[in-house]
């Protein structure tokens, strides 16, 4: 549902009747809304019920996907898009269900596996979708992506049971609206500030209500017997440091995803550019997706062996091993060329899939049961805010060395240069020290009460 809309930005504008800057908000809303219902997700998860709380998130995606696919105008596919991002939540709420269901022995694989799924279905939605939305049609794409979501929904349904053990509780709505007011008030400039200026009082504004928003609803949640977010337990350093480790491979697998493919569809006129359509483009991508499966049960593996803290700390070094390959054809006069692109596109993928189903394990080691939906949420959240956060500035760097090149067409494009994509790459690769760093930093721990409680 992330990347299913990628293929499709540059051709909104006709589609949907709308302008540019109005379309960018089919992208913007899932992002908003995705985060927001993370960790309220979770939340609800544990008072409700995870399988309860699944069926719901598969219900939006589906009911989103069909108003998106009879859309003509921009409002109801906006609507559709927000529906979709209320099935982000899936994922912390599947790590919860399995802590629930799943067999001790095999608790780490099956955990890493739905961890790196985000991944996966991100790494894999691009070809597809570029695929089906340029030889089928772009109502059939989202057509599609109701009857996966539907054919989910019979899945949970017939397989998973109910959880057993459930917080209990109030609801904190007055916390979800504050969250949801931060959340709006820090994601929302992140992803329109190169539209807006990011000197704009608009801007400025909404980061000013942030740090306002923020002291209030930390107080608040502080003082709640039941808070929606349980601020001290965040505030524990293993669940601390694994947030601030996420923030950072947040990081570095959004500015992966960015890059590469704008380097293998830029123009060959240009410094860099092989000038492959984006179905073909997507596809050299698309085995990163495999390996980010794979290495989720090497992770498994390390996490049994060395801890999972270990396993993180190798995720964020294979991920930064990827920049260092990326950096060879912009230092040197080793030649970019797609095979070069697809060695980086494996590493990436085995360092993220090796670092995403780490995360869960930590988090699993330093919560209660209780609080497993609440705090997985949080930690998919602060990949959120990772991913957020390299979208505006990976994407600010790459606009501000924008050069004209002549396509094979002869018309005019903007697109980056070398020295763009090098300081872009050198941020993502300090990213990917601090995630490695971070992750050894984590107090070495031995297994809580999770297997037992399981």
């Amino acid at each position: 549902m992330q990347t299913v809309i990628v293929p499709l930005i540059p051709k909104l504008p006709t589609l949907l009747h709308a302008r540019d800057e109005h379309a960018t908000w089919a992208l913007t809303v899932t992002l908003l809304v995705g985060a927001v219902i993370t960790p309220i997700g979770g939340r609800l998860g544990d008072m409700y019920g995870k399988r309860r709380m699944l069926l719901a998130s598969m219900g939006a995606v589906a009911l989103g996907s069909v108003v998106c696919a009879v859309s003509g105008s921009l409002l109801p596919f906006l609507i559709g898009r927000g529906l979709q991002g209320l099935g982000f939540g899936t994922i912390a709420l599947g790590i919860s269900a399995m802590r629930d269901i799943v067999p001790p022995r095999r608790l780490g694989a099956s955990v890493g596996a739905m961890s790196a799924s985000l991944g996966i279905g991100g790494a894999l939605g691009l070809p597809v979708a570029a695929s089906i939305a340029e030889f089928v049609g772009w109502h059939v794409l989202f057509w599609l992506c109701a009857l996966a979501a539907a054919l989910a929904g019979i899945g949970i349904m017939l397989t998973v049971p109910e959880s057993t053990g459930r917080a209990g509780g109030h609801f904190d709505s007055l916390g979800a609206l504050g969250l949801a007011a931060m959340l709006t008030c820090l994601l929302l400039p992140l992803s329109m500030g190169a539209t807006w200026g990011w000197g704009s009082p608009k801007t400025v504004g909404m980061f000013v209500a942030l740090a306002v928003i923020a002291a209030l609803w930390c107080t608040y949640e502080l003082r709640r017997p039941t808070p929606l977010i349980d601020l001290r337990l965040a505030a524990g350093r293993p669940v601390l440091l694994t947030n601030v480790a996420s923030i950072a491979t947040g990081f570095a697998f959004y500015s992966m995803q960015i890059m590469p493919i704008q380097l293998l569809m830029a123009p060959t006129t240009s410094e860099l550019g092989l000038g492959y359509q984006m179905a073909t483009a997507a596809l050299v991508l698309a085995p990163s997706g495999i390996l980010m499966f794979l290495f989720s049960h090497v992770s498994s593996w390390i996490t049994d062996r060395y801890g999972p803290r270990t396993a993180l700390a190798l995720g964020g070094a294979g991920l930064g091993l990827a920049y260092a390959v990326l950096l060879l054809p912009l230092t040197t006069d080793v030649p970019f060329t797609w095979w070069l692109m697809l060695i980086i596109a494996c590493i990436s993928g085995a360092g993220l899939g090796t670092a995403y189903a780490a995360m869960p394990a930590l988090i699993m080691r330093a919560v209660p049961v209780a609080q497993t939906g609440e705090a997985n949420g949080v930690n998919a959240l602060m990949r959120v805010i990772g991913t957020s956060t390299s979208a505006a500035l990976v994407g600010m760097i790459l606009t501000w060395s924008m050069v004209p090149v002549l396509d094979a067409d002869g018309h005019t494009r903007n697109v980056p240069d070398v020295s763009g994509y090098l300081t872009a790459a050198l941020i993502s690769l300090v990213a990917c020290a601090v995630a490695a760093l971070v992750a050894l930093a984590i107090p070495a721990a031995r297994p809580s009460p999770v297997i037992e409680d399981v």
